[in-house]
């Protein structure tokens, strides 16, 4: 048959990339080639339009075992253990069907982590929505919260930490990136390699059925007025089968037969096949007769495609085959011989004893067209940095603390986190509402300590700065803990590349998360790009999502972000000019995003999370609490909530509004008993490092010199509730 241009479109390929197509394979290819060319070179499977940014981000350190390119970061932690993370998004499909997107999201990135030999031990979630008052906003937050619990519950990890934000920017395109933490021994490291000529490939897993189809390609498409017709490329998942498969691959790494494995993700067994391969620089010559299925008549272009779930892909040693496939018996689960690894570099497929792909391996897999897409800064962000942060003038600091407490993006998530299973596994050490979460690695005394973030506000002002606080605040939440941060994973989520301001915004981002994570030592070891997400020519804000992981050597000495007692004195540690640029109070008082967001020293940054450590390290701190999204007004009253304590601060600020409400980075609220004030502020002294006590805690009440007094109870009440104005009371 003759490829049509309208075939060509519909597979999201542009005519150079059809004639570039041509050139490669010299000659027409069949429609199969053609779908997975078009998987293959998407931007969600090539990053065609990023990997040119990309490579600016440091990725190297002494702690890291594995960086990008694989299914998961590895950073060492010690006596032998590795952690394995990775982000990763699903917001097309979430924003089409909230439950399954969502499920589908956590299991794929789990997945990604149990195919390096980890065992995943926390989940952790960023979740973007619309404004709460759009009609569509409570319906997919029920059906995405619902969808990560759903899943994650059932397969046996915890969810430990999250953010979530409501903007009217995302009211066509919401985010959904979910991220899985794993422990794994060094000597039990996988990787996805199809190495090993005449070596075995394996299927393992569900059977496979049309779900799914063009997932990949919708990923990397905006979204219009049809786009709820794209229902049928959104997967469904089954967490129970997950667990067994889980378990099934734990049980038969340790055969020590397996020589790779691949998650079977975005493009499923085109992109895991072609990614061994590529990587192993061999072929695989593979019959797809043999693929288990749950659908008949199945065509070979929709069993290269097909985006089910809970599917593996191995390279076994050969003899060894009968091994494994008894351990997936043993477990219920479908594996079959489909193919085996060739010398020739071809990735060969057989249908019903015909060739339907005989394609090279590499320009598929590593060759994608690489773009140098035009970046041009706004016209219209000068003016918008130029304008006022907030118009108005305000007096009653009381009502305004009380209304701030109560908005969508500062109220409790007790709603949302208590739908999903916090302590699965007895290792979690910090639940979910302290600065990171902290979860015992199983067997030892050590503990990793993890966090997401990202402020988009800040980002859509001015996109390097932005960057540059998102890491630096992530890290700083995992340093409030006590935990050192080693690395770093990314989910770049941003609009239309084809667009230059878009571009300008991706590489601009990239730019300040790369300079943060150069003079933090936090390098990117792990992540994934979302571009196009955009709602009938409508952009998202920038959203550079990073999660950060920590190691706290001993767990006894971590602490929380809550008051402890009465009598404890509380210190402001750091500092930074201050801004209402993008904050949180200009957009709950008049829903004005404007200004510029607030400068950061980075080397500040640096020492005062290095301070803020080694106190802790040392015993010297009963709790720290960074202060970030509605200045410090906002944070202290969070440092109330858990155990209803109040507290006298003498501040005293020229200009209250700024004082209390105004944003800045490298600022934290700790506590110690009163004996140690003078030492810490000795050593605070020779580190560079501003140290000021601001206050006592005790009583019913939250006083702030003479701007705040207000009772805790009252300030806790609007702050529990306020989530029941997003999703309703049930």
């Amino acid at each position: 048959m003759t490829i049509t241009p309208d075939q060509i479109a519909s597979h999201g390929l542009s005519p150079d990339e059809y004639s570039r197509i041509l050139e490669l394979i010299g000659r027409e290819p069949t429609l199969t080639e053609l779908g997975i060319f078009s998987v293959m070179w998407s931007e969600h499977c090539s990053y065609k339009s990023s990997r040119i940014h990309l490579k600016n981000f440091p990725t190297k350190g002494p702690q890291v075992l594995q960086g990008p390119g694989e299914n998961a970061g590895i950073v060492d932690i010690g006596d032998g253990d590795a952690i394995a993370f990775k982000m990763e998004s699903h917001n097309h499909p979430s924003y089409i069907e909230p439950y399954q997107g969502a499920a589908t999201g956590v299991g794929g990135i789990l997945r990604d982590v149990f195919t390096m030999g980890a065992r995943p031990i926390a989940n952790l979630n960023s979740l973007r929505f619309g404004e709460p008052s759009h009609p569509k906003t409570a319906h997919l937050v029920r059906g995405v919260v619902a969808g990560i619990g759903g899943y994650g519950n059932c397969v046996g990890v915890p969810t430990v930490a999250g953010e979530i934000y409501f903007d009217a920017c995302y009211n066509g395109n919401i985010l959904v990136n979910a991220m899985t933490v794993g422990h794994v021994r060094q000597d039990e490291i996988f990787r996805g390699f199809a190495s090993g000529v005449g070596n075995p490939v394996i299927y393992v897993g569900s059977k496979t059925g049309r779900d799914g189809i063009h997932g990949a390609t919708m990923a990397s498409d905006v979204f219009d007025d049809a786009s709820d017709e794209k229902r049928p490329t959104v997967q469904v998942g089954d967490p129970f089968t997950e667990k067994l498969l889980l378990e099934a691959c734990i049980e038969a790494m340790k055969t020590g037969a397996i020589v790779g494995i691949q998650d079977m993700g975005a493009a499923g067994l085109t992109s895991s096949s072609f990614e061994m391969a590529s990587r192993a620089g061999t072929g695989i010559v593979m019959d797809l007769d043999k693929v288990p299925n749950r659908e008949p008549g199945m065509t070979a272009y929709e069993l290269m495609l097909s985006e089910s779930q809970e599917r593996m892909l191995m390279v076994v040693t050969k003899g060894r085959e009968s091994e494994i496939l008894e351990v997936f018996e043993k477990w219920e689960l479908d594996a079959s011989i489909v193919g085996e690894v060739t010398n020739d570099g071809r990735m060969k497929i057989i249908h019903h004893g015909e060739a339907v792909v005989d394609l090279p391996v590499a320009p598929l897999a590593d060759a994608a067209p690489l773009y140098d897409r035009p970046r041009q800064k706004p016209e219209w962000l000068d003016a918008l940095n130029n304008a006022a942060p907030v118009q108005k003038t305000y007096s009653d600091w009381n009502a305004i603390l009380l209304q701030m407490m109560g908005s969508a993006n500062l109220c409790s998530r007790a709603w949302v986190y208590e739908q999903y299973d916090q302590s699965v596994g007895a290792n979690t050490v910090t639940l979910p509402g302290s600065d990171s979460a902290v979860v015992r690695v199983d067997g030892t005394k050590k503990a990793v300590a993890t966090a997401v973030d990202c402020n988009s506000r800040y980002c859509y002002l001015d996109p390097y700065w932005g960057g540059a606080h998102t890491l630096a605040e992530c890290a700083r939440n995992v340093s409030c803990s006590g935990a050192l941060p080693l690395a770093a994973t990314d989910c770049l989520n941003f609009g239309n590349p084809e667009r230059p301001e878009i571009m300008w915004q991706f590489e601009r981002a990239v730019a300040g998360v790369s300079d943060a994570c150069r003079e933090l030592n936090v390098p990117i070891v792990s992540g994934n790009v979302s571009l196009y997400n955009e709602s009938v020519g409508s952009a998202i804000y920038p959203t550079p999502t990073i999660g950060v992981v920590g190691l706290l050597k001993d767990v006894s000495r971590h602490v929380t972000s809550h008051f402890q007692k009465k009598g404890d004195v509380v210190i402001l540690l750091g500092g930074n000019e201050l801004s209402l640029g993008g904050s949180e109070f200009a957009w709950v008082m008049e829903k004005r995003v404007a200004g510029r967001p607030p400068v950061l020293d980075l080397k500040l940054e640096k020492n005062v999370q290095a301070l803020l450590r080694e106190w802790i390290a040392q015993g010297k701190l009963l709790s720290a609490h960074d202060v970030s999204d509605g200045g410090i007004a906002v944070a202290l009253a969070e440092c109330c909530f858990k155990n209803e304590l109040g507290a006298q601060i003498e501040l005293k600020f020229d200009d209250p509004m700024m004082g209390l409400f105004g944003e800045g980075g490298s600022r934290i609220i700790i506590t110690c008993e009163r004996d140690s004030v003078t030492k810490l502020f000795d050593h605070a002294k020779k580190m560079g490092v501003p140290a000021l006590p601001v206050g006592i805690v005790g009583g019913t009440h939250l006083k702030i010199g003479k701007s705040i007094n207000v009772e805790v109870a009252a300030l806790k009440h609007e702050w529990s509730n306020g989530f029941s104005n997003v999703v309703g009371k049930e």
